[in-house]
């Protein structure tokens, strides 16, 4: 974008409006055009103001954030950061808002010294800003998901910025005896239950949050903790989760090139998917996969609500196949039958 990126703030506490716009402020590339308190206020600014992104709140009087966020995708879409409180009812309302299109979440910030060198969110909004607008498909349960061969030995994907809407699409098309899956989808601490909660319910596969020493299984995909620990496979004749801790690895903690590069040692047939994300974390994982004889799938510019990730990895010949969000799923399960063949 030549100019600022314009921004409205909306949040019910003036005194978070304030923090906000001091924190987005400091950045140049920036401009904080307006902020309003409801979700009425907020409409009539963004009418008048014609922000390029919105910073939402979910917990407002009168129409609540996830309710105002739908009208706003239905009848003018536009990049949208939800500013959420870390709770664990908070966290279950930003996955749904993930889920229904918005970009990214951020914690809510307790006070303007505790971040004050974060520059997180302004990378979030300037990056919302470049993004195309979209809105999230509605992903429902297969009721008679098709046979798929599971002798591909598993499944390992990573995911971050808009990887909500993208894993519900691709997980949504696995069968519901699908290989085992294996996910690190970047995302704070509390958010990865709610979101794992949420493929479950969603997707034909049994989706749960990983646990250490967990043997893995034909029908179930298991997602990283967000925030604590790594998650890596190991075992060969009984392939298993660990979950340890360490140092962020590619900027990330849990890493997708851990979990990919634990993968790749394994020896066992595999499939490797790259789906949208900021940075570059698990495109050398990835390579260590494919050159260890995994199939690999990378999502493509067009359908990714960041194309980083999979940019990273198709750059350095780690993808093998490079396919929008809606195809992901057909070619991995096509993948894997070939491996068992």
């Amino acid at each position: 974008m030549n100019h600022r990126v314009r921004v409205l703030v909306v949040d019910d506490s003036a005194t978070m409006r304030g923090l906000i716009r001091a924190i987005l402020s400091r950045d140049p590339a920036i401009e904080v055009v307006g902020d309003a308190a409801d979700a009425v206020e907020a409409r009539a600014k963004i009418k008048a103001l014609d922000p390029d992104v919105l910073t939402l709140d979910l917990e407002m009087p009168g129409m609540n954030g996830l309710d105002f966020l739908d009208k706003i995708m239905a009848l003018r879409p536009m990049p949208v950061v939800i500013v959420s409180a870390m709770t664990e009812r908070g966290a279950a309302a930003t996955v749904r808002a993930l889920a229904a299109g918005a970009f990214e979440c951020f914690p809510k910030p307790a006070n303007l010294a505790a971040i004050r060198e974060d520059t997180t969110l302004a990378q979030m909004v300037k990056a919302a800003a470049r993004s195309p607008n979209r809105r999230a498909a509605v992903v429902e349960r297969r009721q008679a998901a098709p046979a798929a061969s599971t002798g591909a030995g598993l499944i390992a994907i990573g995911a971050s910025t808009g990887g909500v809407e993208t894993l519900l699409s691709v997980i949504g098309g696995f069968p519901v005896n699908c290989p085992p899956t294996v996910i690190v989808q970047h995302m704070p601490a509390l958010f990865t239950t709610s979101f794992a909660d949420r493929l479950n319910r969603f997707c034909p596969p049994i989706v749960e949050e990983a646990k250490s020493g967990t043997l893995l299984q034909p029908g179930h995909v298991y997602l990283a903790p967000g925030g604590e620990q790594h998650m890596e496979v190991v075992g060969t004749s009984a392939p298993r989760i660990r979950l340890f801790s360490g140092e962020t690895v590619s900027g990330h903690r849990p890493s997708v090139d851990v979990l990919f590069r634990s993968v790749a040692r394994m020896g066992r047939p595999a499939v490797g998917i790259m789906l949208t994300g900021m940075g570059a974390d698990g495109a050398a994982g990835l390579l260590e996969m494919r050159r260890a004889g995994a199939r690999t799938i990378g999502q493509d510019e067009a359908t990714s609500v960041v194309y980083g990730m999979p940019a990273a990895a198709h750059a350095i010949g780690a993808v093998e196949r490079q396919l929008p969000m809606n195809r992901v799923a057909a070619a991995a399960m096509e993948m894997a039958g070939e491996l068992a063949a």
